[in-house]
């Protein structure tokens, strides 16, 4: 009975410590006044190069079994930073295209629709190749694709330049940065 107790009364402050982070997160961007101003770009080749199955197979191959390990959780880690920022990415992404969905021009409003369900499913795929990642760092060998993120990822920055464009033609927005 006291362990049942014990569980409930941890379960809530957890859930909790949990609402209060995603209301602080949610405030914070949307008190944000430049929005745009607070993406940050992401080198996409060298994120491409982190998730390649292919560059896994070849370090596996060459580095004995402990530093195939080691090396792997580094670039575990090396990915789970690039995918934060993606996410968070599309929580500015989302706020912009809730904000365009709001102007009476048909073009931008549809431009900002495909935004927001863009930036959502971005951030859906984030978290959970955020999941996947931590769970990848207990276990190195297990394989990982996060092909989705970065396509999505990708794909909603063609529609936020889409989006900045007819808002704004003299402003671009830029997601990923310039090799």
């Amino acid at each position: 009975m006291n362990l049942a107790i014990v569980l409930v009364v941890a379960a809530l402050l957890a859930l909790g410590i949990v609402l209060c982070l995603a209301v602080t997160q949610t405030l914070k961007a949307k008190r944000s006044t430049n929005l745009a101003g607070t993406i940050r770009p992401i080198d996409i080749e060298a994120f491409r190069n982190l998730i390649d199955p292919a560059e896994d197979d070849y370090l596996r191959r060459r580095l004995p079994p402990v530093q195939f390990r080691l090396v792997r959780r580094e670039r575990l880690r090396a990915m789970a930073a690039y995918i934060q920022v993606a996410g968070s990415n599309a929580v500015v992404l989302l706020r912009l295209g809730e904000a365009a969905l709001a102007t009476g021009n048909p073009q931008v409003a549809e431009a900002a629709h495909r935004l927001v369900n863009d930036a959502l499913l971005l951030r859906r795929n984030t978290t959970v190749a955020l999941a996947r990642i931590y769970l990848a760092l207990a276990w190195p060998n297990s394989g990982f694709a996060a092909g989705r993120v970065v396509d999505r990822y990708t794909q909603v920055s063609g529609t936020a330049m889409l989006l900045g464009r007819l808002q704004n033609p003299a402003i671009p927005v830029r997601l990923s940065s310039l090799p």
